[in-house]
C-alpha cells in the first residue's frame, strides 16, 4: 500500500510543529524556568545545528560562489548618528492601536491585512486587494486617522474581546535604546541595531579600498537585529531578537533594475535548493515602497498560517550611502575607471530572515506518515530535511551491546565524526532508535550487525523511504559525504 503523507496546511499542524520543536531540542522558550520572555526563543541542541547549517548554505551561496562578494561582521552597537542618517530615528515606526476592552495592542496595518486575507479566502480577492491598496495609500500619506476610519468602516474587531472599541492609531518606534558610558543622559543614548544593513553601508569604503573591489560588488553579513515589535507572535516568525542574512550589492546608477531582476531570480532558486517546494513559494511586490527603495518584492512561503515573507529584495538606490555621506561629511564615492567619473553607487539588497527560514524548513519538513491498514497500520513522524541541513547526518547503531558490535560501531563513529556531525546509540531496540532519529531529521541510520564482523559491511537505512542497503564500511564515508555535502544545494542555484 502507498504511503499517505499529510502536509502542513492548518493551525493544528502548526501547533504540532511548535510542540515538536521543543520536545526534540530545536527551540525552547527563553528563560523558561522563569516563565519565559514573550517573543524571545533559544535554539536547542538540534536547532542550533540546523540553523548553523542554514546560515552556512546562505554564506556559501553568497560569498563562496561569487568572486565579487565578500563578508563582514559589524558590531551591534553603532554611532547613534547612523540611525539618524538611515531614517530610523524619525521614520522606523509601526501604526499601533489598542482595544480598550481587552487591553491588547495591535498593529493597525496587520489588522487590515488580515481582513484582506479573509476576504480573499472567502472568494472576494478583488475586494481584499482593493483594501490593501487603500491601506498602502493611507500609510504612504501617514494618514493615521484614515487608517482608523478604515478599521471602523470594515467593522474589524479585537480577536480577544470581540469588540471594536479602539483607541486612535498612533506611531510606535521599534528601536530599543540603551545608554553607553558612565553617565545616563540623552547624549549617551545608543540603539540596538534594528537591521544589519547599516553595518555594511558604514563599512562600504573600508571594504572597497582594502579589498580593491570594483563595482559591481557585494558585501554580505549574518547578524542579530532587534525590534520592539508591537505584536510578536507565530513562534520564531516574528521575534524581538532575530537574525538576518543580508547582502548589499553595489552597482552603477541606472543598472539597478537589471541587477534587481537577477537577484530576485537567484534568491528564489536558493530557497528551492534548500528544500522549500516551488508551489509553496511566491513573489509579492510591495504596494508601499520604503523611503529608500524604487522597487521591492518579498519572497513568501506558505506557512500553515498562510503566505508570509521570508526574504525581501530591494532596490535601495543611493539613499543609504548618500545620506551617510551627508551626515558624516565623508566622501563615499567610487571612481569608475570605465566611465572615468565618480559616483555614489546604487544598491540592490537581499535580506532573508534566518529564523523565519528556519521555521519554514521545519514546517515543510514535518511529516506524518501512515502505512498499512487495520492491524498492519503504522504511524510515523519524521522531519524531511535536506540532508545537508539536517542537524545529525548519520546515527551509528550496533544491533546488540555484545559480541564486539559496539567496538565495531564505535570505530565507524570515530572515523565519521571527523567529517560530519554523527551520533552513536546502543540503547533500546533498533526500531525505537530509528524513530528517535526520524523525529530530528537524521537522513541515514547505520546498523552494525554480526555480518559486519564477517565481511566489513553495514546496513544503511534511508529516512524518507525506510529502504535499506548493504554497503562496505570502507565506502561509507565517501557515500554519506556526497549526500550531505553543501554541493548538493549549491549546484542547484
Amino acid at each position: 500500500m502507498e504511503n499517505k503523507v499529510t502536509a502542513p496546511v492548518d493551525d493544528a499542524i502548526f501547533k504540532k510543529v511548535v510542540s515538536h520543536a521543543k520536545e526534540y531540542g530545536f527551540v525552547f522558550p527563553s528563560s523558561e524556568i522563569y516563565d519565559g520572555l514573550q517573543a524571545v526563543y533559544d535554539y536547542g541542541q538540534n536547532g542550533v545545528e540546523l540553523k548553523n547549517n542554514l546560515k552556512q548554505a546562505w554564506w556559501k551561496a553568497m560569498v563562496q560562489l561569487n568572486d565579487n562578494i565578500v563578508g563582514v561582521d559589524a558590531a551591534i552597537f553603532m554611532h547613534p548618528t547612523t540611525w539618524k542618517a538611515s531614517g530610523h530615528v524619525d521614520g522606523f515606526n509601526d501604526p499601533m492601536i489598542d482595544n480598550k476592552d481587552s487591553k491588547k495592542r495591535y498593529r493597525a496595518d496587520v489588522l487590515v491585512e488580515e481582513r484582506s486575507a479573509a476576504l480573499a479566502a472567502a472568494g472576494q480577492k478583488d475586494k481584499g486587494d482593493a483594501l490593501e491598496k487603500e491601506l498602502a495609500r493611507l500609510l504612504e500619506a501617514n494618514d493615521l486617522k484614515g487608517v482608523y476610519d478604515l478599521i471602523v468602516r470594515e467593522k474589524i474587531t479585537c480577536p480577544i474581546s470581540g469588540t471594536a472599541n479602539w483607541t486612535e492609531v498612533r506611531q510606535f518606534n521599534l528601536m530599543f535604546s540603551t545608554q553607553v558610558g558612565s553617565v545616563a543622559d540623552e547624549a549617551n543614548t545608543i540603539y540596538l541595531r534594528p537591521e544589519t544593513a547599516q553595518g555594511i553601508f558604514v563599512n562600504y569604503l573600508n571594504v572597497q579600498k582594502t579589498g580593491r573591489m570594483k563595482v559591481p560588488f557585494g558585501i554580505a553579513q549574518i547578524g542579530k537585529a532587534f525590534r520592539n515589535e508591537i505584536v510578536a507572535r507565530q513562534f520564531t516568525f516574528r521575534m524581538r531578537e532575530f537574525e538576518q542574512m543580508e547582502m548589499q550589492f553595489f552597482i552603477q546608477p541606472g543598472s539597478e533594475m537589471k541587477w534587481y531582476d537577477e537577484w530576485k531570480e537567484k534568491r528564489l532558486r536558493w530557497h528551492k535548493a534548500i528544500g522549500l517546494p516551488a508551489e509553496k513559494l511566491r513573489y509579492k511586490p510591495h504596494e508601499k515602497l520604503a523611503h529608500y527603495a524604487n522597487a521591492a518584492v518579498d519572497i513568501e512561503f506558505q506557512f500553515p498560517f498562510g503566505f508570509k515573507e521570508i526574504e525581501g529584495i530591494h532596490s535601495r538606490t543611493d539613499f543609504d550611502l548618500g545620506n551617510h555621506e551627508k551626515f558624516s561629511k565623508k566622501k563615499l564615492q567610487y571612481f569608475d575607471p570605465e566611465l572615468n567619473k565618480n559616483y555614489v553607487p546604487y544598491v540592490v539588497e537581499t535580506s532573508v530572515g534566518a529564523d523565519r527560514t528556519f521555521l519554514a524548513l521545519l514546517c515543510n519538513a514535518y511529516t506524518e506518515e501512515v502505512t498499512g491498514e487495520g492491524e498492519d497500520r503504522k504511524e510515523r513522524v519524521y522531519l524531511k530535511l535536506h540532508p545537508a541541513l539536517a542537524p545529525v547526518k548519520a546515527a551509528i547503531l550496533p544491533i546488540t551491546k555484545k559480541d564486539g558490535l559496539p567496538e565495531k560501531a564505535l570505530k565507524i563513529f570515530n572515523d565519521l565524526k571527523m567529517d560530519m556531525n554523527v551520533v552513536y546509540e546502543e540503547k533500546d531496540s533498533i526500531g525505537k532508535r530509528y524513530s528517535r532519529q526520524d523525529v530530528i531529521g537524521t537522513p541515514f541510520c547505520i546498523a552494525v550487525d554480526h555480518q559486519s564482523l564477517e565481511d566489513d559491511t553495514v546496513t544503511i537505512r534511508h529516512r524518507d523511504t525506510t529502504l535499506q542497503e548493504r554497503v562496505k564500511i570502507e565506502e561509507l564515508r565517501l557515500k554519506i559525504r556526497k549526500e550531505v555535502s553543501f554541493r548538493t544545494i549549491l549546484e542547484k542555484i
